[in-house]
């Protein structure tokens, strides 16, 4: 398995610090806004890697955090008229429901910044004990000049890095490129009180110190969006091995932005699409499709266009997972025409989570599966190869994230058959309060009961 390493500038092959374990951490999302595809291109990005170490036999231990304190935020609330708080909260409910729609599954720890000021404070005081920091006016600096590694994730060279994003200028510094660890506290601003005064963390302190707080002073996989490289990560980096003067994290990966009309899609630019939007007008797995089918380290080329045919491309799926033929339990592995897909399947996904090759291996797999179903019949031993083989398919397709919400049309189960039948007597003695009871029961257990002329008709409800 070769992933390739934003430090190294090449695939390497992947050997995690304790065997059988990833301990992975990706930054998370600001929030004093809702999340647009931008984000939702990321967390699928890492969503797959996590599911792809998993399907490897990793025991993962997934951290994504939330950037609850920020200037933002404050920015936000101030033209709410509410604390800062209310915000976040706000933003971070919002965001988990967002990225639910996408079928993305939660991260083991969602550690938030405001909850952490005491790792943040603790890691402060190491660096100005070992001087490559320094307090002004209650206002604490990491010393870049003190750190002679800084530049080597980006590339950058020292001597010409000129102030960056989110690094303000200030007289105050010792150097302009000297980046805030701990800024001093300011009317109006969320603040907590620390040895230099009340105050509130920088921006890049609240990672390297919730990443060593939950995965260890080195890890596997620090993981995010390529606008992150510098100067967010290329500061987590010099505080954290600053401080340990170990290796802070083994493998560094970055996604592609997503572009508009060939400009990157970012909410300063005004020309967001957000998650809701999205979900609101496509299905969640063609979107998957979508995405997928660009490498992830890839800039992705946004189109109506293409994702329509990405809708249309996913109804090929749809019929074999619909089929009722192939909702029973397989009867052992599938046969051998449709398990040599999966060698292929984890040798796209071995060369650096090559999706977009991963997806043609399925494609390929549904082809042979729908030139099986064609043939079957009724045919007990060709139905069985079909169940088999799209039990395949389906197990492929979740290391991907994809299917979960479709699954084969097989009849209800005994329990749902009782109350439907309940039902059914109840609304023959006009108990239409009890009916509805019953119908609640029965939608419960993941079915939809519909009245017709012919009788009550059961339907499957997506998850």
């Amino acid at each position: 398995m070769k992933i390739y390493n934003t430090m190294s500038r090449t695939k390497e092959e992947f050997v995690p610090l304790t065997p059988g374990v990833v301990r992975m951490y990706v930054c998370g999302v600001t929030v004093y806004d809702l999340s647009h595809i931008g984000h939702a291109r990321s967390a699928m990005a890492f969503d797959v890697i996590r599911r792809y170490f998993e399907f490897k036999g990793y025991r993962v231990t997934f951290v994504r955090n939330y950037t609850d304190v920020d200037d933002k935020i404050i920015r936000r609330a101030n033209e709410l008229g509410v604390p800062a708080r209310e915000v976040s909260e706000r933003f971070i409910a919002a965001e988990r429901e967002d990225m639910a729609s996408l079928g993305l599954r939660a991260a083991d720890v969602e550690p938030r910044a405001t909850e952490h000021i005491p790792e943040m404070i603790a890691l402060i005081e190491r660096l100005v004990a070992t001087e490559v920091a320094y307090v002004v006016d209650g206002d604490v600096y990491f010393e870049i000049r003190r750190f002679p590694r800084y530049g080597r994730l980006s590339g950058k060279n020292l001597d010409e890095l000129l102030a960056g994003a989110r690094v303000d200028v200030d007289e105050r510094k010792r150097d302009p490129r000297d980046f805030a660890l701990w800024k001093a506290a300011k009317p109006g601003e969320p603040a907590w009180p620390s040895p230099w005064g009340a105050g509130r963390p920088g921006w890049h302190i609240e990672c390297s110190a919730m990443a060593m707080r939950y995965l260890g002073e080195s890890f596997d996989v620090h993981g995010g969006g390529e606008d992150l490289v510098f100067p967010h990560h290329e500061c987590e980096i010099a505080q954290a091995e600053a401080a340990t003067g170990r290796m802070f994290a083994r493998y560094w990966l970055h996604n592609g932005f997503v572009n508009l009309g060939k400009e990157k899609m970012s909410k300063s630019l005004g020309n967001t699409l957000t998650i809701r939007e999205l979900v609101r007008r496509h299905d969640p797995d063609a979107i998957r499709l979508f995405f997928l089918g660009t490498h992830y380290r890839h800039s992705l080329e946004w189109s109506e266009e293409r994702l329509q045919e990405s809708t249309r491309a996913l109804e090929r799926f749809t019929r074999l997972l619909g089929d009722p033929r192939a909702g029973g339990a397989p009867d052992g592995p599938p046969p051998a025409r449709f398990a040599a897909f999966r060698p292929q399947f984890e040798a796209a996904m071995d060369d650096d989570f090559n999706t977009p090759q991963a997806l043609g291996v399925l494609f390929d797999l549904a082809r042979a599966l729908h030139e099986e179903r064609d043939r079957a019949g009724g045919d007990a031993v060709g139905v069985a190869a079909l169940a088999a083989g799209v039990a395949e398919l389906r197990a492929l397709g979740g290391v991907l994230g994809l299917f979960a919400r479709r699954r084969a049309a097989v009849g209800p189960p005994p329990e749902v058959e009782r109350l439907v039948a309940e039902r059914r007597v109840a609304r023959e003695r006009r108990d239409f309060r009890r009916s509805d009871e019953l119908r609640a029961e029965i939608a419960a257990l993941g079915w939809a009961v519909e009245d017709t002329p012919a009788g009550p008709r059961l339907t499957p409800k997506d998850p």
